[in-house]
């Protein structure tokens, strides 16, 4: 490709609300381009580094067993009516009518059509398992899109669902997508990690996700400093926490702490470790025909998770509310405790289970109850609600966790029979019993990894790709296009590399631009190297760019074999 007949519209103004390095670079090098709020138009270099990605994707989800095809962008609401998500998935789920009235959304994610594909074509137990997936856009209307293709409304995303007669096999496909997932960030060169997680509004269980190290990350990332142990905040565990200092002594009874409301006041005021006193958190849940209060306890010196909460009393979403509410249900900020508190649901971390000589709120203005003993509830009370921090214990092996930001690039699951049992998407098993599909869902963001990609190995210059996903493998500058030496060298040297390789992987800058623009952009666009016809052309030496460590090397004119061998 020549550079005078290709679109690069490159620019040296970022765009007034990119904040992050990916959403600079990518518009500054004329890969994306914004249309509105959370969504871009992929320029061709952009669609150039997609089509790449999507290549090495492919590839691996091949290689794994898995089958190629296509569902349409708009789907039929009545699939979403059916799995009841249609109600759940909120404000983000986009719906329209056609001409005729039909009711469609545009689709986030795709599992209730991969399942109404099963359905009509996987009747026996027989065609399991299997394994099918698309590469395709989704829609999910984001209220605050934001750092470009990092959270855009409009996205390509792979994503993948199998149909299983047995959890064995889950299990199986499970790992063996896992093992897929490796390979496909380990060949894009990525820094990351697998993470535990929560399923969010996908569903089902035995979450995953694959993180990619990053400072610009929206996810907390809990690590083991020891062993392979990590998870997202939202469902990170810890061993148990234990504390050395003194624990309160005496009998169970009411205490008067007149203004004492806050954990810290508490703990003065009785001289103790917050450790040792309960902190109660109000909410209002809000469910899919009702809302309602509830109060989650966790130890005063803990931070309530709300993702972790949000699962526990199973609830869409939590809203903060303020003291007039509480009082409007007969509760007194301050002095919650979960000991004799009626006509509100409450959930109790499990660590404070059988806890002694612990200190709470007694449900009355100005008391709290000391010494008490967190026992006499029922299981269905307890739950994982803390959030995990910094310095807590790993969980496997006890030893310090560290805290660190990830981009999510992937997610599994293992869905069960979430979906099948709700839509009525069943198979004949060898007994000729109709049982639901198990499923596991298995998606990775593609537009999302062209960022990541962006953001993490990227310069203070410009974009810098290898060339598996790179758009073009060598940019060839012309200093001087007048010189006639200069061109004609030029022109050669592409034609026997496109001979080679390809014309759309070999770049010619015949712009009739001054040289230190013609660098700029190259360094810009971030192709792998640059083979610069200058100056030195004249002692029969050209200059060799290695664009991830900018070195510049000398090399003979005539040796091209030495250029081919590079790029192979």
């Amino acid at each position: 490709m020549k550079f005078s007949k290709f679109f690069a519209p490159t620019s040296k103004e970022a765009p007034k609300d990119a904040v992050l390095k990916s959403h600079i670079l990518l518009s500054r090098a004329g890969y994306i381009m914004q249309q509105s709020s959370g969504i871009y138009n992929y320029l061709p270099l952009g669609y150039s580094v997609i089509e790449n990605i999507k290549k090495i994707v492919n590839k691996h989800m091949q290689n794994s067993g898995a089958n190629y095809l296509n569902l349409s962008y708009a789907t039929d609401a009545n699939l979403w009516k059916k799995s009841g998500r249609y109600y759940q998935f909120g404000d983000e789920l986009l719906r329209f009518l056609d001409r005729k009235e039909n009711e469609y959304v545009l689709a986030p994610t795709h599992e209730e059509s991969m399942v109404d594909v099963a359905a009509s074509f996987l009747k026996s137990y027989k065609q399991l398992p299997i394994n099918l997936y698309q590469i395709t856009s989704k829609f999910r209307d984001e209220a605050r899109p934001r750092f470009g293709l990092m959270r855009a409304k409009e996205f390509i995303m792979k994503d993948a669902y199998s149909f299983h007669s047995d959890e064995q096999s889950l299990d199986d496909e499970f790992l063996n997508m896992q093992n897929t997932y490796c390979k496909i960030l380990e060949e894009l060169n990525l820094d990351y990690r697998i993470v535990e997680a929560d399923s969010g509004a996908i569903g089902g269980s035995g979450s995953r996700e694959f993180m990619v190290l990053s400072d610009a990350g929206e996810d907390d990332i809990l690590l083991c400093t020891k062993c392979s142990y990590a998870a997202n905040v939202e469902a990170a565990k810890r061993a148990k926490k234990t504390c050395a200092n003194e624990r309160p002594e005496g009998d169970a009874s009411k205490f008067k702490t007149p203004n004492i409301k806050s954990i810290e006041e508490l703990s003065n005021f009785f001289k103790v470790d917050s450790f040792y006193t309960i902190k109660a958190i109000v909410k209002k849940a809000i469910y899919e025909n009702e809302q309602k209060l509830v109060v989650f306890f966790v130890r005063g010196c803990d931070e309530l998770e709300e993702t972790k909460a949000k699962s526990a009393c199973k609830a869409l979403e939590l809203i903060d509310i303020d003291e007039n509410e509480l009082k409007q249900h007969g509760l007194i900020a301050g002095f919650i405790g979960p000991i004799g508190l009626a006509g509100v649901d409450f959930y109790i971390d499990n660590e404070l289970e059988n806890e002694e000589n612990m200190i709470c709120g007694a449900n009355e203005i100005d008391y709290h109850l000391i010494n008490i003993k967190i026992t006499n509830f029922n299981k269905q009370r307890y739950a994982d609600l803390i959030k995990v921090q910094k310095d807590d214990n790993c969980p496997h092996c006890g030893n310090k966790l560290d805290s660190t930001k990830g981009i999510e690039v992937g997610h599994i699951f293992k869905l069960g029979t979430k979906y099948s049992s709700s839509m009525n998407a069943t198979y004949l098993d060898e007994n000729g019993k109709t049982q639901p599909y198990i499923m596991g869902c298995y998606g990775i963001g593609v537009s999302r990894l062209l960022a990541v990609l962006a953001q993490t190995k990227g310069d203070d210059k410009g974009l810098v790709f290898d060339k598996k996903v790179a758009p073009f493998y060598i940019d060839i500058i012309i200093q001087d296009i007048k010189d006639n030496d200069q061109t004609k060298y030029a022109n050669d040297v592409y034609k026997t590399l496109c001979d080679e390789f390809g014309d759309g992987l070999i770049l010619l800058d015949d712009r009739n631009e001054r040289i230190g623009a013609k660098l700029k952009d190259y360094e810009l666009i971030g192709i792998p190297y640059a083979l610069v016809i200058g100056k030195n052309y004249l002692e029969g030496k050209v200059e060799l760019i290695n664009r991830a460590t900018l070195e510049k090397e000398l090399i003979d004119a005539s040796d091209i074999s030495k250029i081919i061998n590079l790029l192979k």
